[in-house]
């Protein structure tokens, strides 16, 4: 039987602690969460998208702009939950030193989703400034509006991702993860081309997927409109991150606490 979370404000030391940590290295690491969504959203986006018609009334850019937006924050997200996550928890042992202290599992895992959650929030927020700079949006206090939809995307990925950071043996494991999950939810989800391109069978599969559920958010506000069904994505990612959270705080439970 699933024990539900015990929260407290006991994981706000953990979360400071990562962010001590990370802030010694705060250049290199931004720099490697950008690098590779700037490459996409630019190379394609200029590029590719000169040969190219508008996508629903906006240009190819903006349309690839909005969902990096998501894509990013769910590589950040979930790169943060797995390989460092990993390292604290099963190769510095950093997470048995934080239990002998009156913290619990709960606490700590807490502390490492919310700190994903603001990993993933600065990657968003750094292509949003780029969507800014390039002036790909259609009402500018509107995309206002994306940072709490990045902060959502964040948890949701984390939350997931916490799931195979509790079953995983080794780094190597994670690529099952990339290869079987994250990127069908890149070539599926509406990050590259239209989710109506697809045939009805994976539109029907893509519908459930928590990236959809992301861009279908985050796209309309970059362009300048409100985005419909809001309770319905919006939910979607706040379900999938707790419950992820959830199984992966009793999978860790077992393997640490056994």
């Amino acid at each position: 039987m699933i024990k539900l979370p015990s929260l407290s404000w006991r994981f706000i030391p953990v979360w400071q602690r990562n962010y001590l940590v990370w802030k010694k290295l705060a250049i290199p690491s931004i720099l490697g969460n950008l690098a590779d969504p700037m490459l996409y959203m630019l190379g394609l986006g200029f590029g590719l998208g000169s040969l190219l018609p508008d996508i629903d009334g906006m240009s190819y850019l903006s349309f690839l702009a909005a969902g990096t937006v998501a894509y990013s924050t769910m590589n950040a997200a979930t790169f943060e939950v797995l390989y460092s996550s990993f390292s604290r928890m099963h190769v510095q042992r950093t997470w048995d030193a934080i239990l002998n202290t009156p913290m619990t599992l709960d606490d700590v895992m807490l502390g490492e989703l919310i700190w994903a959650v603001s990993k993933s929030l600065l990657s968003g927020l750094a292509i949003l400034a780029v969507i800014w700079g390039l002036g790909l949006y259609g009402n500018f206090w509107l995309t206002f509006a994306i940072i709490p939809v990045v902060a959502l995307v964040g948890f949701c990925f984390g939350g997931m991702g916490l799931v195979m950071n509790a079953v995983s043996p080794s780094y190597d494991f994670f690529l099952y993860y990339f290869t079987l999950v994250i990127t069908p939810m890149v070539l599926l989800c509406g990050v590259f081309f239209p989710v109506s391109q697809l045939p009805p069978l994976l539109q029907a599969v893509s519908a459930w997927l928590p990236l959809t559920h992301a861009i279908d958010l985050a796209r309309p506000l970059v362009i300048g409109r409100i985005p419909g069904q809001i309770v319905l994505h919006a939910s979607a990612l706040l379900i999938y991150g707790l419950i992820g959270y959830v199984i992966a705080l009793e999978l860790t439970r077992r393997r640490l606490l056994k």
